[in-house]
Parts: structure tokens; sequence; C-alpha cells
């Protein structure tokens, strides 16, 4: 690896710790690896980049050049994985000059290329209550 051979992906920061023995060391002991370092492993494993492969990034990098991003606005959304206009309105700049419509190409493309990370999947599996479905002060318990 060059230094400061240009930006990393959360993804390429995770398999780096992976890789160094992040993962595998359940007493947090053994691995090489300072406390810092665990703290930017838990963190990056509650994030999109903890599903994503090399394949899909280098996917969503290729797919993305039509839409003339700057490589800052690719990076941020392999990192963020927006899956919304008004997700992507803030990491584009000038977003409805420059994209107009595509937008939402654009957040089609990253929902199809990135995968799911496992806390959205785990939000899509919870229950939704209908409140047509609860009467009035009638208590409802999540299951």
């Amino acid at each position: 690896v060059k230094a400061n051979d240009g930006v990393l992906t959360n993804f390429e920061v995770l398999n780096f710790l992976r890789s160094r023995g992040a993962g595998k060391d359940l007493t947090r002991v053994i691995a090489p690896i300072a406390p810092s370092e665990f703290k930017v492993y838990d963190y990056l494993e509650q994030t999109a980049a903890c599903s994503q492969t090399r394949e899909s990034i280098i996917s969503f990098v290729g797919k993305s050049k039509q839409y003339k991003l700057a490589e800052a606005e690719i990076l941020n959304l392999i990192n963020i994985r927006p899956s919304s206009v008004v997700e992507i309105d803030p990491i584009v700049e000038e977003c409805d000059k420059r994209m107009g419509e595509g937008v939402e190409e654009l957040v089609e493309m990253v929902l199809q290329v990135l995968p799911t990370p496992p806390s959205q999947m785990q939000s899509d599996d919870q229950v939704e209550f209908n409140k047509d479905d609860v009467r009035e002060g009638q208590e409802v318990e999540a299951s």
C-alpha cells in the first residue's frame, strides 16, 4: 500500500482492520490493534461498509461515471449509501441543477448496486402498526 495514495472507502478501512485481526479477537487482547482502532471497527460494522464487497464498489464507481460526480461525492455515496433523494441532496453539490430528474435514477442505481446495510434490513423487518387498527386509549406492544 502506498502512503497517501488516495482516500479510502469505509469498506477498505474495515477490510484492513479485519486483516489485522479485529473481527477474530473477541477478547480484544490478542490482536495487534489499538483500542481506538477497535472503536473504528465497531462503528464500521454498523454501517453500509460491513455488507459491501470490492466488486460492488467497483461496479458502482463504473456506473456512476455517467453522472459526472466528483471523487468526493462518489466516496460519500459509497460510504453513506443513501436510499432516497433527500439523502443524496446534501452529498451532491448543486444536486438539482446538475442532476435534475437524474437524481432518482442515481438513487435507484445506489439501491441496486450497493448492498443493504444490516441496520436497514432490521428496520425493514420491524412491525409497523396501522393507526386505524388501534382503538383510542389502547396500548400496543411490539413483538
